[in-house]
């Protein structure tokens, strides 16, 4: 029945046209212009009622469009269209507020929705699901296919299931633990009480992760890795580790106080993400001097603890192996640069002549980069420059730029961080780099090394140039004024044997002194003339002492040297009842802090909170944009909050 509806039209049709025929085959004319005209008329009727049908179907049909584009622009849920490539092609508003580019199509999701899976997205057909975390927001994502005009789309809905799940609950973190000195501290103990150590060790660090509710594995001799609910870490964050202080009350017969140092993963979109925060973190830690904890959550790092002095590591394993790996780096180039910090010192620029005269040893040329704030080694400078054998081994670093190419190695001496080269645009231009230094290590530092040499034990980056001339080659020639500058930058940095000074140093020192140093020559690069005499002792007279810390506080006459600042700092911890110094000048307007310290203050941790860095007795920074006045208020807001919690 319903087939011979469908087909009804058509009889009907057909029959008239039959009918037609025959009229005017049997001369019927009339009765066939009749029959024909019926037909048209039908025929028309036909047309008019199919057109208005389609026309009614295709404004419903649109209708319907614009009430799912509004619903979907108005939907109470972010849902953005992509192409098969991840680039946007469009969003709904709610998709727009969890950005804050006004304009994002045409951006890669990827770039915005961090740890999106596209791929996998765009591998299913039909529908895929996927649990995201974006700006504390825990999303479940869905995502349908679209093919349109032959062109593949992915619509994405992201739909906020935070207070369902329970975001505080299912965020974790990763901490790896490292106990910095246990071979060391095994060492000092008698035998019978070794096993008594290393068992209060784990018992501690066990208990440690009991309490925090972590997953705990051991994973090395003296190395530990913990899963542990991120609001726990939040509670330890303000209780400041105290895991610290519980490891190093530890005494089962170990002479040496045992440190560690941990490094904690937080904020990442998976474990995986964390663990990589973790590893940072905790090679942050070492390279800090150990004895401390570091918190890394994205691209923000917290420091907490790092007050113990840095226990001499009396194995050279390490300098023999770094010492053969930097001989084959300056084999495989083809010019060798050293370049160091802005405002070079005895250390910097004595390691740099000593090392540029092994590198000229081993066949390749080699140039010291160096500005014109030579003033603390003007002395030693005018020195060389009077030998012909070191004429051309001084250059700008505009001749550098012109003989760089992919095969140069630049050397970075005694400095690590991108702030505090000389040139640091230089440096990241180049492909292939080295760094050799001996401060606590910065999270500002320069990327894309080749090798790494930063030994905080060290004294100084002089004694670390003086083990690795030992052992780069089997007979090295150091001419004497290379050795008296390696020593000048010994006896700096320690203050004539003072701090930081352990069995390698006088090692170094011995070796120096057998390859000719003059002690007497190394002296006379130190002596001042009477006017800058003069204003150390005004700044001296300049300070304010705090008797209830044992600090003091002193301001330079303006626009003196920065040697000047750094000798003040020195002369301050002269005085009876001063344990820590800082010295502060304006030069060109930029205040410079010089800090300096004998007691248990770590001016490092002080005058880094200001952007600085160095080491626990010996540090500096640099402040741009202030005034003095500003600068010393900053610097005892600083001090006051470092006092206050005890570090």
């Amino acid at each position: 029945m319903k087939n011979l509806k469908t087909i009804h039209p058509y009889l009907i049709q057909l029959l008239l046209v039959v009918i037609s025929i025959m009229c005017f085959y049997f001369e019927y004319l009339p009765l066939g212009v009749v029959i024909l005209t019926i037909y048209l008329v039908y025929n028309l009727y036909l047309l008019i009622k199919y057109k208005k049908r389609d026309m009614d179907t295709d404004r419903l049909i649109k209708d319907i469009d614009e009430g799912i584009s509004e619903n979907f622009c108005s939907i109470g849920m972010p849902v953005v269209l992509i192409k098969d490539t991840g680039d946007i092609a469009w969003h709904n508003e709610k998709f727009k507020e969890l950005q804050k580019d006004e304009d994002i199509i045409g951006k890669n999701i990827v770039s915005i929705i961090r740890g999106l899976n596209i791929d996998k997205k765009l591998k299913y057909r039909d529908s895929s699901h996927q649990r995201i975390r974006h700006n504390a927001i825990l999303y479940d994502v869905f995502s349908s296919k679209i093919e349109q005009r032959k062109e593949k789309f992915q619509l994405i809905y992201f739909s906020d299931i935070t207070e369902l799940v329970g975001l505080e609950n299912i965020e974790e973190s990763v901490v790896l633990i490292e106990v910095d000195n246990l071979s060391e501290a095994l060492d000092t103990t008698e035998e019978e009480n070794k096993p008594l150590v290393v068992a209060e060790v784990e018992r501690a660090i066990n208990a440690y992760a009991h309490k925090l509710r972590a997953m705990i594995k051991k994973y090395d001799t003296n190395k530990f890795v913990l899963s542990v609910q991120d609001k726990y870490i939040q509670e330890e964050i303000e209780k400041k580790f105290n895991i610290l202080d519980d490891i190093s009350k530890i005494n089962k017969g170990n002479k040496l106080e045992l440190t560690l140092s941990i490094g904690v993963g937080r904020g990442g979109v998976s474990p995986n993400e964390n663990d990589s925060f973790a590893v940072v973190a905790k090679e942050l830690a070492l390279g800090r001097g150990g004895d401390q904890v570091v918190v890394k959550k994205n691209e923000d790092i917290k420091f907490f603890g790092g007050n113990t002095k840095e226990i001499e590591k009396r194995t050279r394993v390490r300098a023999r192996v770094v010492s053969h790996a930097l001989k084959e780096l300056i084999y495989e180039s083809s010019k060798v640069y050293i370049i160091g910090h802005t405002n070079p010192d005895m250390d910097c620029f004595g390691s740099a002549v000593a090392l540029s005269s092994i590198v000229k040893q081993l066949g390749k040329d080699c140039n010291i980069i160096l500005n014109k704030d030579t003033n603390a080694i003007q002395y030693f400078l005018d020195r060389l420059k009077s030998n012909e054998g070191y004429d051309g081994r001084f250059i700008s670093v505009e001749e550098a730029y012109e003989n760089l190419d992919d095969e140069t190695l630049v050397i970075v001496v005694d400095v690590h961080n991108k702030s505090y080269i000389s040139n640091t645009e230089f440096v990241e231009k180049a492909k292939r780099k080295v760094i050799i230094d001996h401060h606590r290590r910065s999270p500002d530092i320069i990327e894309g090394t080749m090798l790494n040499y930063i030994e905080v034990y060290a004294s100084s980056t002089a004694e670390m140039i003086t083990e690795i001339v030992q052992y780069i080659m089997d007979k090295p020639k150091l001419a004497k004024e290379e050795a008296e500058g390696l020593l000048a930058g010994i006896v700096m940095d320690t203050k004539g044997f003072s701090f930081k000074t352990g069995v390698r140093t006088f090692d170094a020192a011995s070796f120096l002194k057998n390859k000719g140093a003059d002690t007497i020559e190394v002296k006379k690069m130190f002596t001042d003339n009477l006017q800058d005499y003069l204003l150390i002792a005004e700044t001296i007279k300049s300070a304010k002492l705090d008797n209830e810390n044992n600090t003091a506080i002193a301001v330079c006459p303006n626009n003196v040297d920065t040697v000047i600042v750094a000798k003040s700092a020195d002369e301050l911890l002269n005085i009876s009842g001063i344990f820590a110094a800082f010295v502060l000048a304006n030069i060109d307007g930029d205040i410079y802090i010089s800090g300096r310290s004998v007691g248990d203050i770590n001016v490092q941790i002080v005058l880094e909170a200001l952007g600085g860095g160095g080491h626990m007795n010996i540090a500096g920074t640099k402040l741009i944009g202030v005034t003095i006045e500003e600068a010393l208020s900053k610097l005892k807001e600083t001090m006051t909050k470092y006092l206050k919690v005890g570090e």
